[in-house]
């Protein structure tokens, strides 16, 4: 495509995220080139700057630059019968309008410069435009467990509003240094991201900082293995990139195993560990009608955790935050 043009957000489009509006009607697009058309001010919604992560709302108007060409078919590499059957062996839940898989530690959600093989790669084995289910939330690479997915536009478009508009219950099992006091509670941390040696870090930040994002997670104590380690459950109540281990280590009880999010007593306790944090339970309004419960078990790098310190997942119940209410 190479003139701008103006295009209308749909109503069933409401509450959909901007970079995955963009994604939806030119697949060919890679997030890098989404996210660099929204920072350069290529891409506008209603006259002014939009980030990749903002939510539209219908009827907004939104500018689209001069894109690149797609591919031709010819060019394009199919997914291999291999992938493809290891693709359909994640699905934990299937309908006509919800795709849940069980995300394996180590596989990328989205691919990057020297990432090639994701989930949203996979994702050919459902198929290719209309067909092909599209992204409603993220896991880390290293963490495993419920990954949400809309099999139709309008499907996710309910999904990601569940999500944006906090109704969509996320279950998290960790284990973490030390004992928490008190055993229940809520962080509230505003993060920032900022550059930390040769890397970019998510960081506790002022309240009065205009580049933090207010950041909010409850936590109920599973288990604990004397005061050495616990067995937590955590819910996050807002969606920020590493809110989770940043918030656990913000509170001086950093997740085992995290290479990024870590301290000199975790590191030494983690040893032949991977990161011990798993989405093991989501809970949200089905597209449709009635809810949807999905569940996923632990993972063999989980499960290695449980197996060092003790614990057991009957430890903990299906909706641990209930008593919180």
């Amino acid at each position: 495509m190479r003139e701008v043009r103006t295009l209308t957000v749909d109503a069933g489009e409401d509450g959909v995220r901007l970079d995955r509006w963009f994604k939806r009607r030119w697949p060919h697009l890679s997030h890098i080139q989404v996210q660099k058309l929204a920072r350069s001010g290529q891409i506008r919604v209603d006259g002014g700057r939009a980030k990749p992560e903002d939510r539209l709302v219908a009827g907004s108007q939104i500018r689209v630059p001069p894109l690149p060409d797609a591919p031709d078919p010819g060019e394009k590499k199919t997914l291999s019968s291999r992938d493809a059957a290891f693709a359909r062996s994640l699905v934990l839940y299937e309908d006509e309008e919800v795709l849940a898989l069980n995300k394996p530690v180590g596989l990328a959600v989205q691919g990057g410069t020297k990432t090639t093989q994701h989930v949203d790669r996979l994702l050919s084995a459902w198929g290719e435009g209309l067909d092909r289910p599209r992204l409603v939330h993220r896991l880390d690479r290293d963490t495993s467990g419920v990954l949400l997915l809309g099999k139709t536009p309008g499907a996710a478009a309910k999904l990601s509003g569940a999500f944006a508009k906090r109704r969509a219950m996320k279950t998290y099992w960790a284990i973490v240094t030390g004992a928490l006091k008190p055993p229940n509670g809520t962080i509230e941390i505003p993060l920032v991201k900022k550059g930390v040696g040769d890397r970019e870090m998510v960081v506790p930040a002022d309240r009065n900082d205009p580049r933090a994002d207010p950041a909010e997670t409850e936590y109920v104590t599973l288990s604990r293995a004397a005061h050495r380690v616990s067995f937590m459950a955590l819910r996050p109540h807002t969606g920020r990139t590493h809110q989770l281990r940043a918030h656990m280590l913000a509170i001086g009880h950093p997740i085992l195993g995290d290479p990024k999010y870590s301290d000199q007593s975790s590191n030494a306790i983690s040893v032949g560990l991977k990161l011990q944090l798993h989405a093991r339970r989501i809970e949200l309004p089905h597209p449709s009608a009635g809810r949807l419960i999905i569940e996923a078990p632990i993972s063999p790098e989980m499960k290695a955790g449980f197996e060092r310190f003790g614990f057991s997942a009957d430890e903990a119940e299906a909706e641990p935050f209930r008593s919180r209410r």
